[in-house]
């Protein structure tokens, strides 16, 4: 059984020396602890079905059922876990992709390993995380989605203003509820209008957005 501090962790994954090196990687830190590992995107979505882990670390390029088509099928499946996609492709669209389709963060496998461990880490608590290297990419290609879209502002009322910040800081519906001291339904509520008023498909579309826009709150008693 885990402790109610230790995060449980799935590898999906079809490189078996990627996984060991992970693997031993997740052992070093004794809050995540490591429950299965799978070797396709079919194998993956079976066993997170069965031990519904909190955090799913999964890899993008598989052969037969792919890391998007294996994203989507998982948040299809209602798990609560939080799902990090580990890949070696920098490509804009693959990035793109992957936040679309409900991952929590998109990080690549060259990263160091102290470095990706940290990052692991913070999607744990509750943040959302992508390689150093991509943010720009990433916000570029929704400034310019932005501007084509004329999106703005405007529409969104104060509170869902102050929950973009929040967005943009990395913060979890939980550690967002806590700061704004408002239930956590409530703050589901609001992030569903403002994607909707914003036209974004996914929360993490949003927080760079917003980052790219400054709306990052200038402190926080939860930004770490």
């Amino acid at each position: 059984m885990n402790t109610p501090t230790t995060t449980s962790v799935i590898i999906i994954d079809d490189h078996p020396l990627f996984r060991k090196g992970v693997s031993q990687l997740i052992a070093l830190n004794d809050q995540l602890h490591l429950i299965g590992e799978a070797s396709s995107g079919e194998e993956g979505l079976e066993l997170a079905r069965a031990l519904e882990p909190d955090l799913i670390l999964l890899d993008l390029n598989m052969k037969g059922m792919s890391g998007i088509e294996t994203l989507r099928a998982l948040r299809d499946a209602d798990l609560a876990a939080r799902i990090l996609i580990l890949t070696v492709s920098d490509a804009a669209d693959d990035l793109v992709s992957a936040i679309r389709a409900g991952a929590d963060g998109y990080l690549l496998k060259d990263m160091e390993p102290e470095e990706l461990l940290a990052r692991i880490v913070e999607a744990m608590r509750g943040r959302i995380v992508i390689s150093e290297s991509l943010n720009g990419l990433l916000a570029r290609s929704l400034r310019d989605e932005a501007q084509a879209a004329e999106r703005s502002l405007a529409p969104l009322t104060e509170r869902e203003r102050d929950i973009l910040g929040c967005l943009a800081s990395g913060l979890s519906n939980k550690l967002i509820a806590r700061d704004l001291n408002i239930a956590e339904g409530t703050v589901k509520v609001h992030i569903k209008n403002l994607l909707k008023k914003l036209k974004f498909r996914s929360r993490l579309e949003a927080a760079v957005w917003a980052i790219d826009q400054n709306l990052r709150p200038q402190a926080s008693g939860s930004v770490r």
